[in-house]
């Protein structure tokens, strides 16, 4: 997209990313996808953000709701720039109990 135009993307300050977690039900066993499932979380927003990544205790609390071995398929998470290079992520909908 930016290839040759000698410019770069702008950093991102706030945002909102739907994440799939199908991959963490395809690798491995069933026993740990809810911790394969924020690894997965982390690794995507690092990528994505070019940055570290403070997670919310509540994503942690929304994958573990149903249970370590079947965590949901899709997750909502918002994020916001702390500093620069630091993003605060936290969950976009409300958990319902």
């Amino acid at each position: 997209m930016f290839r040759g135009l000698g410019i770069m993307p702008q950093e991102k300050n706030e945002g909102l990313y739907v994440i799939h977690l199908r991959n963490v039900y395809r690798a491995g066993s069933r026993r740990n996808r809810g911790q394969r499932a924020i690894k997965y979380i982390r690794r995507f927003l690092e990528r994505h953000l070019g940055g570290k990544v403070l997670l919310d205790p509540l994503i942690s609390m929304y994958i573990y709701s149903r249970k370590i071995e079947k965590p949901p398929r899709i997750i909502a998470v918002k994020f916001m720039r702390i500093d620069s290079g630091v993003y605060k992520v936290s969950i976009a909908l409300p958990v319902e109990r």
